[in-house]
């Protein structure tokens, strides 16, 4: 199992400046959103606020990491190999105690694995052989391209070179996966296909395909849209073609976010023509609900209902892609004579129930709004290191999750 040695930092400040697609670019006042986590009669927590810009604190002290990391290790005796994954707000390769940090684990015995790092902080590329003589076993490196002009323009490399250097020496002893956001005409095509050559001519294990968002709708709900003014993202069915192909074409894994995994066949995986078998371990539906979700989701999960011959309940999409991403303002543009008595809404949305309740019932019916479970499939993000066993096993135990959700809340209205 893994103990996340989270070193803080901040987006922007603690990465050596934003690279030019960030997410978190052009962020200014977060206002609050709501959500499951706020109290009761209260709008607004850490996780709705600082928590969804990743702006809580600069980078700590290896001393207060470590602490942290023990008193996880505490947690979990006895529970087998144990690794510490090192992540933050900022880039990891930034963080200025990454080698001391790393040296103090590996002391006691605790292997890491580097989260997400475009290499930013790597001005020497022997960082890289000394990280993995400290126990680095693992690395997730954000490359964007293996073309040094353009990690230097759109990531803001500095050290583009040595960079990419260390990328080759993390690739050929440890396990490496590479990631790109995929920026329609500036890293794609050829330019995509040359990094990824250089990936597997250095052994990586992998690589991550993300799609570029650039409006409210695509995810950016923190006021900052567009990123980049002038580029259109890549259409999800194109992007998803994209990872396909990419896939077919490299001995490593590909995967893609929010679409597609072509080993595991998620997200939705059960949702697959192939996979119908496993449905017979969903538990029966009794109760009568509207399932709010994302455009991109909502097929699948209708699919899934189609195929248990379900008509009690109905999905209705919102405009916005991702449903963890989901705030008041989709909800407010719903159609509500479409939505059932009983409503359940992502698990994980940015709305407060006060909110929710209000907007979906502004028509005058008292509608009762459940949540159900954090996430209903398993992003390309996770499967890329998950075999089609254990993301049909995460899915059904998820999607049982909301069946529960439904029994209960749509029970509750037909008494």
């Amino acid at each position: 199992m893994q103990v996340v040695a989270d070193v803080g930092g901040i987006p922007g400040k603690d990465c050596n400046g934003f690279c030019k697609y960030c997410y978190f670019r052009k962020v200014k006042d977060v206002k609050v959103f709501g959500c499951a986590h706020c109290l009761p009669n209260k709008i607004g927590c850490e996780r709705c606020s600082k928590g969804v810009a990743e702006s809580q604190g600069a980078f700590k002290s290896p001393f207060e990491v470590m602490n942290e990391v023990q008193t996880a290790l505490m947690m979990s005796m006895g529970r087998g190999n144990i690794s510490a994954y090192i992540s933050g707000g900022g880039d990891v390769s930034c963080y200025p105690h990454l080698e001391n940090l790393t040296a103090n684990l590996n002391q006691i015995g605790i292997p890491s694995v580097l989260g997400y790092t475009c290499g930013k902080g790597i001005s020497d590329s022997e960082t890289a052989t000394r990280l993995i003589n400290n126990g680095v076993k693992e690395v997730s490196f954000t490359i964007f391209s293996s073309d040094p002009k353009l990690r230097r323009e759109w990531v803001k490399d500095k050290y583009p070179e040595e960079a990419l250097k260390a990328c080759q020496i993390f690739c050929e002893n440890i396990d490496l996966t590479g990631a790109a956001v995929i920026i329609p005409g500036v890293n794609d095509g050829d330019v995509l296909r040359q990094t990824c050559n250089s990936l597997e001519e250095w052994g990586a294990k992998g690589m991550l395909l993300m799609r570029f968002a650039n409006t409210f709708n695509e995810g950016l709900i923190l006021g900052n849209e567009p990123i980049i003014k002038g580029i259109e993202s890549q259409p999800v069915e194109e992007f998803s073609e994209l990872v396909k192909q990419i896939n077919s074409e490299y001995k490593f894994r590909v995967s893609g976010t929010p679409l597609c995994d072509p080993v595991t066949g998620g997200p939705f995986a059960i949702a697959s023509d192939e996979n119908e078998v496993f449905l017979q371990f969903i538990k029966p539906v009794t109760g009568e609900a509207t399932i709010i979700t994302s455009k991109i989701a909502a097929p699948f999960i209708s699919k899934i209902f189609k195929k248990l011959e379900v008509d009690s309940v109905n999905v209705v999409a919102v405009e916005k892609e991702i449903a963890c991403l989901i705030t008041k303002e989709d909800l407010e543009k719903l159609d509500l004579s479409e939505i059932k008595q009983a409503v359940i809404i992502p698990g994980r949305s940015f709305v407060h129930q006060l909110d929710a309740e209000r907007i979906l019932s502004a028509d005058g019916v008292d509608r009762l709004v459940g949540r159900g479970p954090d996430t209903l499939t398993v992003d390309g993000e996770l499967s890329i290191d998950m075999t089609d066993e254990n993301v049909i096993e995460r899915e059904l135990e998820q999607f049982n999750d909301l069946v529960d959700a439904i029994n209960f809340f749509g029970m509750q209205i037909m008494r």
